[in-house]
């Protein structure tokens, strides 16, 4: 079938079977459900602007399989041009949604897979690669959006998963049969996991022999039997109950985050892409992790939305002309740009692997991942400054309707005559949500603890700097001889 719309999008997941648990009860439409939708309308965006002729060279690609137009997020790198644009597509979703458009994952996954299943073969004489393969042309002619689930609860994380007194804290085997595997456990944090049509399960940490039975790669459709969601709470979500009150903040788009239980999943082999290789799930995580910390260039693009809702509300109060105003979002602007030159950098110094599959450097996708850890921080700081205390201490909408209190607020909450009182509350509201509410998930939290938490990225990069390199440069020029 072609590239799906955001309505075919939306209609595919009608046809789903979730068990999604919300508030201690069952949700019976997903779909629909005031707090999910907004989630899964971020996700429709990536569909909608995959179809305007204006962004049809960063949202879609060829696919080296078919030679068909797809998806960009369906697409296995074959350049360094498509890191580039991977990084330029992120950054455009971010400003369009405000928020976490939730397919990211999905898509690292799926590249980090196509370079890990040909290395396991090319040791093990294997035949991942071809598996994968033919799932991967299943999901791009499909236009799937995948569900990339890496982290386990971990338990005791000062035991490795086969020493865990509950061994449920890891994913993993618990019975081989003639067509597949049967696997327990749970995947935490998982970005979109609602929206997503298939999950992809990859290992979160490396391993030893004695942790084999949980070396496991696997795909499955989202709603097979046996795996249940349970949806996470953000602050401020029951705003989304509310209707459409300018309380909510993004009027539009949400995100979600939920864990995954998986209650006795059977697996059959064909959609198996690991099964006990533990000397390569390391590999797996590794790339993975590079892959996905190159696509924070999506906080770039909220970083747009955050400093342009600055410097409406500067304009609204009256104060966008102050100097310390506008050193403030110029700061704002040098810390967001300098994110995107590190996503741009890690695409643009990126590297052919064996399988063909295009890999960005990894060094600096991690000293890119270690910024975003800090950078949305000051950004969020310095818009909370330019914003006011009235953005955490403004009636809500129902007060501004009401005839008993509306007129005292459009006097009293009025700045600029030339604006209206409402629009300064949307536009309060807005930087509340991205800082403190719902997007705040997507944009603070997850800028810290997504992709892994900044120790993850500190060990990275001390891993692949090459010190003794520069200690040679440094000897050479000051005349130290080499022994």
């Amino acid at each position: 079938m072609p590239m799906m719309t955001a309505e075919q999008y939306e209609e595919s997941l009608r046809q789903l079977n979730l068990v999604v648990h919300m508030f201690g009860k069952r949700v019976e439409n997903v779909v629909d459900d005031p707090i999910i939708r907004p989630s899964m309308k971020a996700v429709a965006k990536t569909y909608e602007l995959a179809h305007l002729p204006e962004h049809e060279d960063i949202m879609t690609a060829m696919s080296h399989i078919t030679g068909k137009k797809i998806n960009r997020f369906t697409h296995i790198h074959q350049s360094i041009g498509d890191l580039v644009k991977k990084s330029k597509m992120g950054r455009l979703l971010g400003r369009e949604t405000g928020c976490c458009f939730q397919r990211c994952v999905g898509m690292d996954a799926l590249n980090a897979l196509s370079i890990v299943t040909f290395n396991i073969d090319e040791k093990y004489g294997t035949e991942y690669y071809k598996r994968f393969l033919k799932y991967l042309e299943y999901v791009q002619e499909n236009d799937l959006t995948c569900d990339g689930a890496m982290t386990d609860p971990k338990g005791d994380r000062s035991l490795p998963p086969h020493r865990q007194p509950d061994p449920d804290q890891y994913v993993h085997v618990v019975e081989e049969k003639k067509e597949g595997i049967v696997v327990r456990g749970a995947k935490a944090h998982q970005t979109g996991a609602v929206n997503s049509h298939e999950v992809i399960v990859m290992p979160t940490i490396a391993m030893r022999e004695e942790d084999k039975d949980y070396a496991v790669s696997f795909a499955l459709p989202s709603d097979a039997e046996g795996i249940i969601y349970i949806m996470g709470r953000q602050s401020c979500d029951t705003r989304k109950l509310e209707g459409d009150t300018i309380d909510r903040g993004n009027m539009l788009f949400g995100g979600h985050e939920a864990l995954v239980v998986f209650d006795n999943v059977f697996v059959p082999w064909d959609r198996i892409f690991m099964y006990k290789e533990y000397d390569f799930a390391g590999q797996l995580v590794e790339n993975f992790a590079a892959y996905h910390r190159q696509s924070y260039a999506c906080k770039v693009g909220v970083g747009d939305v955050l400093i342009g809702a600055a410097q409406t509300v500067a304009e609204y109060n009256g104060a966008a002309k102050a100097s310390h105003i506008k050193d403030k979002t110029v700061e704002m602007n040098h810390l967001n740009e300098t994110l995107y030159c590190g996503c741009i950098a890690c695409a643009s110094e990126g590297h052919k692997e064996p399988s063909g599959t295009y890999n960005v450097n990894i060094l600096l996708a991690n000293v890119h991942k270690h910024n975003v850890t800090r950078f949305p921080f000051e950004i969020a700081r310095l818009a909370q400054d330019i914003a006011g205390g009235l953005m955490v201490t403004m009636p809500s909408d129902m007060d501004l309707r009401s005839p008993d209190t509306g007129k005292w607020l459009e006097k009293y909450l009025k700045a600029n005559s030339d604006i209206p009182t409402e629009n300064r509350m949307r536009i309060l509201r807005l930087i509340e949500n991205i800082t403190l509410g719902t997007a705040a998930v997507g944009y603070l939290t997850e800028s810290m603890h997504g992709a892994g938490s900044p120790q993850a990225q500190r060990i990275m990069i001390s891993r692949r700097e090459n010190m003794q390199e520069k200690q040679r440069a440094a000897r050479k020029l000051c005349g130290i001889e080499e022994s």
